[in-house]
């Protein structure tokens, strides 16, 4: 059975500060007309891809008070949100990026640090 698009990624859950970026399409030749193979358009320093998904944030662990009669019902640690957001276009350092391939397309799995720029289509 085969998800659909809305619900592809349902299941996926990404940890603490990285997103999940599916990259853009490269243009396939310069603009002087030479066409690239993919292979060199992959190796570039600096990619662009939309984001995904976004982890939590990065942790930050709670001041433990010792009063042990309350019980662990609480949560332990609290997040910094992350800047990115589903929809957001990403240029980031491939450097700092892991490719993985997920129901046969590529995607990236970058920390936030790897990311240099967002670009965001509402209104700040």
């Amino acid at each position: 059975m085969r998800l659909t698009t809305d619900n592809k990624f349902k299941k996926l859950i990404i940890i603490g500060d990285r997103v999940l970026i599916r990259p853009s399409k490269q243009h396939e030749r310069t603009e002087s007309g030479l066409y690239l193979p993919p292979g060199v358009q992959e190796k570039e320093k600096v990619q662009q891809g939309y984001v995904i998904k976004a982890g939590p944030g990065y942790a930050i662990p709670m001041p433990v008070e010792d009063e042990s009669w309350r019980g662990n019902s609480e949560e332990q640690v609290k997040y910094v949100p992350l800047q990115a957001r589903e929809g957001d276009l990403a240029i980031f350092l491939l450097s700092g990026a892991t490719e993985i391939v997920y129901e046969d397309d590529k995607y990236y799995i970058v920390p936030q640090s790897a990311v240099l720029m967002l670009e965001r289509e509402e209104d700040l």
